[in-house]
């Protein structure tokens, strides 16, 4: 199916259509909320087929793409049924809209609730990742928000396959189906006219890489939590356990390394890198890493690559790591901390008091100690699935699931209070 060319009065129209679908959404149950994402769910598995068809004709067109972008457009059979079997942990969860955080009594006898709410319409850009197609579906729809999508025209086929199947198995319901639009037009001109469109979209999600996200935070008028871009960081500390810092460095770096949460730094303490570093550059060298080091990592390792200044902030998602010799803890953490976007960092250690100061002291929205940092995941963390990584530091931060994807109002009880 070919793109659509779309202008500001089409995104006008799906707005109020967004809009009145949030109406609708606000007037359904828990019950019904799910009972629709289990429709979504095994509707994508129904019509499999298709959406892999879709696929085919958007990968005959990536011959350009390198391997790291193709592995995150290409769906499998076993990555559709994971999309679906993501709809229906979704649907498990606690309904997050109507609970009440707090309550208490004021002074003049009222009682003032804080109250969990919808954030309204969610706008979505995104490059090419089909799976955000369900999976921000599924959370707005489980959370009372109607969801407008903007995918890249790597994936449009595709996504206009999963955006079609969702939408008919809501019509099926009885549900508006305009809860999920997707924006067929993938041109710049009409992603800039989305980020303004303040008067139907309550925020404004970018999920890609920093180029997206950097210009959707410059250009939107409408709100924006930024989520992530992904320096990530392994540190192995001069108490670390050789074959765990091998285990998680090969696991962070080479597991999918296409994604925000892959390792893409090694840094690494002098006391122990004479003996370490050879062993875990062969490890990450048998999986096919190219290493790019600092002058004493490639002193130790000759084979790597001479590391430049640009290195140490780019994100590569590939089998590209970069490493660094560190002479103590203060150092490894002002470096990652001057380098890193916020995403996700970990320490490798035995030692207590080392871990617990790397906690505290690294400014990131995730920190480990001792696992891989392939974990920030809202699956991984028991949320079904993720509207994305959030490495900023107001409303949300880190995987965002469904409480992220509300706001609160007061409600409050009176019985003829007036003020004096």
């Amino acid at each position: 199916m070919a793109s659509e060319t779309i202008n500001g009065s089409q995104l006008d129209t799906m707005g109020q259509r967004a809009q009145r679908a949030e109406t609708q959404l606000a007037q359904l149950s828990n019950q019904q909320r799910n009972s629709g994402l289990e429709a979504m769910a095994s509707a994508l598995v129904t019509h499999t087929d298709d959406i892999l068809a879709a696929n085919q004709r958007d990968l005959a067109n990536a011959v350009d793409l390198k391997a790291s972008f193709v592995d995150r457009l290409t769906l499998t059979e076993q990555r559709i049924a994971e999309m679906a079997a993501g709809m229906r942990q979704v649907a498990q969860l606690p309904d997050p809209i109507g609970s009440v955080d707090k309550m208490w009594k004021n002074e003049a006898g009222l009682m003032i609730g804080k109250q969990r709410v919808p954030l309204g319409v969610i706008g979505i850009i995104f490059e090419a990742r089909p799976n955000v197609t369900a999976d921000a579906s599924a959370l707005s729809f489980k959370s009372g928000n109607a969801v407008m999508l903007r995918g890249g025209k790597e994936a449009i086929e595709t996504n206009i396959a999963i955006s079609d199947v969702l939408r008919a198995a809501l019509k099926e319901l009885g549900v508006d189906e305009n809860s999920v639009q997707l924006v067929h037009d993938t041109s710049h001109e009409t992603a800039n006219e989305m980020m303004a469109l303040t008067k139907y979209l309550d925020v404004l999600i970018p999920r890609g890489g920093r180029g997206l996200i950097q210009r959707v935070v410059a250009t939107a008028k409408v709100p924006v939590i930024e989520t992530g871009a992904g320096n990530c960081h392994i540190y192995v500390d001069q108490y670390a356990e050789l074959q765990m810092a091998v285990d998680i460095t090969v696991n962070a770096k080479v597991q999918r390394p296409s994604v925000c949460n892959a390792a893409e730094k090694l840094v690494i303490h002098s006391a122990v890198a004479d003996d370490y570093l050879p062993v875990i550059a062969a490890a990450l060298t048998d999986q096919g890493v190219q290493l790019r080091g600092d002058e004493r990592a490639c002193a130790i390792v000759p084979t790597m690559i001479k590391a430049t200044d640009e290195d140490w902030d780019e994100e590569y998602n590939d089998l590209i790591m970069a490493v660094k010799v560190v002479d103590s803890e203060d150092e490894a953490i002002a470096h990652i901390n001057a380098h890193n976007t916020k995403h996700s960092e970990a320490i490798i250690t035995d030692n207590y008091q080392n871990g617990q100061r790397f906690l505290q002291q690294i400014d990131a929205a995730c920190v480990y100690i001792n696992a891989s940092t392939r974990f920030t995941d809202g699956f991984e963390f028991g949320f079904g699935a993720e509207i994305g990584i959030s490495t900023q530091k107001l409303h949300a931060r880190g995987p965002m699931g469904l409480h992220e994807l509300t706001s609160t109002k007061y409600i409050i009880y009176g019985d003829g209070q007036v003020r004096q």
